[in-house]
This record gives C-alpha cells, structure tokens and sequence, in this order.
C-alpha cells in the first residue's frame, strides 16, 4: 500500500507499554472458538465454556495488574517495528475517517469518527476487560475499536496472511461494525436475537459480521479509486485474510470438523464474497446481508 506521505487520524489512543506482562494467562478469540467447539464435542454447553475462559482471564487480569499507568516521568518502552505498525494503523483509521464521511455526507448525515486503542495484553472497555487472545474487537458501548499489534504476527505467521492490506482490512473491518452501530444495524440485530435458539441467534451474527466484510470492501473501492492507495496484490492480500479467519476456516485447523450451525463471523467463501461486494461496487446499498437470498 501507499501509505507513507498519506495523513494521520487523530482518534488513536495509545495505551501500549501500560504495565501489563507478557505470558500472562488468557483464553479468547481463536481459542475460546476451539472450547466452544470442542465443548460442543463432548456435550459441555457453550455458555458454560466462554463463562470458565472469562473467569480465568479476569483473574489473570487483575493479577497482573494490566492497564497499570507507567510511573511519573517515564516513557513506556515501546518496539520500533510495532511503531511503525502503530502509524500504519493511523493512517489507515484516518482513510476510512474520509471515507465514511463522505458517504455519510452524501446521505445527509454526520459521521461520528471512532476511537481506535492500542493495547498490550489486555485492556479495559465499556464491554469489560479484554484480553488480546480474542483477537481486534469493536465495543459500540464506548464506540472504540481495539487491538493488540501482536496480532498482525499471529495473522501473518499462524493464519499465513502476510502484507500490510491484510493488516489494513482488519481495522476497515472494526470500522465496519462501527458504522453499523452508527446506523442502529447492531442494536436491531442484538433486539432480534433475544430469545431466539443459539443457531438462529448465530445466522443474524454472521449477517453482521458479513456486512462488516462488505463496509471494509467499500473503504478500499474508495480508497483505491479517490487517493491511489492500492498497489497490485493489495487486494488479493485482503481476500487471504478473509479466508483465513473464516469460521469454517478455523474449525479445521481447530478440531479438523466444520459445524455451520456455530458459524459465527461466516465461512471463508462468504468472507471473501462480501469483501468484493464492497470493493467492487463502493455503495452501502449493495451491503444488505439481511436481505440477500444467497450469502
């Protein structure tokens, strides 16, 4: 990608170097799925598995102290190569920030810019604290998006999607969710899944989720023809990432079964499908996964 001489956000909250310690103990993301998945497996209720993995990350939380502020007149330690990831990820946040705004514009409305926070381990949110293993997440509750810059590490050298649109599709993606909190999509689908089974409550998950991949798609159409930021590959490095955190995806390399009635972001094919849907066509209204026949 272009990137270098592009502008910066000014929403990037830093909190890397916050006193929390590597090897601390913690299940989520990735490995909560395996539980679930597994628990499924041998009869144990999701709910019971996610409920144990949280517990043990609290306790490991507090007992290591994350998030604790660094000492009156020191500077946090922080890698230059993740510092340089830190500005990548500005100025992508900054990119869409342009996008979105101008679409919103366009439909008479304001774009309320996100927060996007680096962290180190764990990190707390209006959505609880959270621990880097469940992976970049978007908490609507304080309308921040949040990640852990190791992570880019796990997507190149575990999933084996390298290059930095692949990095750049993941941000697009949060920011994906937030404009869906933004348009009253998030709350609407959260209304409808009170009360629904655990596997018709998962179909309108996936629905978001696929939007999201869509919205992220639209951020590069723009992206691409308005500022020139794509170089060749660029696009095929996004479609890598979407396949390699498909749910079906994961559960192989998992438990080496695929169970499509616990997806819960969609399979790989359709992570991919709604990405070019975005990227090809650049317009929201193309993004309706709620009333597509086919996803």
């Amino acid at each position: 990608m272009r990137w270098e001489d592009k502008e910066r956000s000014a929403n990037v909250e830093d909190r890397r170097g916050g006193g929390g310690g590597k090897g601390k103990v913690v299940i989520g993301g990735v490995g909560t799925v395996v539980l679930v998945i597994i628990g499924l497996i041998v009869g144990i209720e999701p709910k019971k598995v996610v409920e144990t993995t949280q517990a043990i990350n609290q306790k490991a939380a507090e007992s290591q102290g994350t998030d604790a502020p660094a000492k009156d007149g020191e500077k946090p330690e922080t890698d230059p190569e993740e510092d340089r990831l830190a500005d990548f990820v500005s100025v992508v946040l900054a990119d869409t920030e342009t996008t979105w705004n101008e679409i919103f514009k366009k439909q008479g409305k304001t774009y309320k810019e996100p927060k996007l926070v680096l962290f180190d381990d764990a990190v707390a949110s209006a959505c609880g604290r959270q621990t880097a293993a469940v992976g970049p997440f978007y908490c609507p509750g304080d309308m921040k998006a949040y990640i852990d810059l190791q992570f880019y590490e796990d997507l190149h050298k575990k999933y084996g999607a390298p290059g930095d649109f692949a990095q750049a599709y993941v941000i697009a993606h949060e920011v994906g969710h937030h404009v869906q909190n933004l348009m009253g999509t998030s709350m609407e689908v959260h209304k409808k899944q009170r009360g629904l089974p655990k596997e018709e409550a998962n179909k309108l998950s996936v629905k978001l989720e696929l939007q999201a991949d869509c919205y992220a798609g639209i951020w590069a159409h723009h992206a691409k023809a308005k500022r020139d930021m794509l170089e060749k590959g660029d696009v095929e490095e996004g479609l890598q990432a979407a396949t390699a955190i498909g749910d079906d995806t994961l559960q192989k390399r998992a438990t080496g079964r695929v169970m499509p009635e616990s997806f819960t972001h969609g399979s790989a094919a359709q992570r991919v499908r709604w990405f070019k849907m975005g990227f090809e066509h650049g317009d929201v209204e193309k993004c309706d996964t709620f009333k597509a026949e086919t996803l």
